[in-house]
């Protein structure tokens, strides 16, 4: 994508109103003239600065999650071991949740994650997204080992494979239904979600 004459306040509509369509109708629905006439942009300038669905969605996805990533406090793997490795894993759940809760443009983009006809092929930005997650809990999971905060009676590649589907799982329920509760019920419930982790993993 092309932002050489976007000013950064068009940029930002644009992102941000690609994301709500994509999230509410999925990708092969999502419809190009509606972000175009929403974002109140010609359409070939549209298609001159981004030129293609799949380019829009993609740097939706890049956007987002660097934005993401700099809201969070998210710690190197390393840096979890040692008798805090709970408390650091459980405010880091707490964070991602946070934001879920909070239904804006993170969140919108967030489902885009768990959309079926999502383009999530190698070279995708939700392919490289997920990389780097598998990557980062990997490690994260490989300290917990180390330090005896996470049991190791199974195969590393097991438990990475279980973790991300629980994670996600999670992930996919918040983004859905945690903004249905008043905020002292969202706190209790992204408790019992660290919680149900902790149980899972922990000696």
């Amino acid at each position: 994508m092309s932002t050489g004459e976007l000013t950064p306040e068009r940029r930002r509509r644009l992102l941000e109103t690609a994301a709500r369509e994509f999230a509410a109708k999925g990708y092969e629905h999502a419809s190009l003239n509606a972000i175009i006439r929403d974002c109140g942009m010609p359409k070939s300038s549209f298609y001159h600065y981004v030129g293609s669905k799949a380019a829009l969605f993609d740097v939706v996805v890049q956007e987002a999650m660097v934005e993401f990533a700099g809201v969070l406090d998210i710690p190197a793997p390393q840096e979890l071991a040692g008798p805090h490795y709970w408390d650091a894993v459980a405010r880091l759940i707490t964070d991602v949740l946070a934001v879920a809760a909070r239904g804006d443009w993170y969140a919108e983009v967030g489902r885009l994650f768990y959309l079926p006809d999502a383009p999530v092929q190698q070279g995708s930005a939700i392919a490289g997204v997920l990389q780097s997650i598998a990557a980062w809990l990997t490690g994260a999971l490989a300290s917990g080992r180390a330090c005896g905060a996470i049991l190791d009676d199974l195969p590393v590649s097991l438990q990475v494979a279980l973790v991300t589907d629980v994670l996600r799982c999670l992930d996919h329920w918040s983004l859905q239904h945690l903004q249905e509760y008043p905020e002292p019920e969202q706190a209790d419930i992204s408790r019992m979600q660290c919680d149900t982790l902790r149980r899972l993993l922990a000696p």
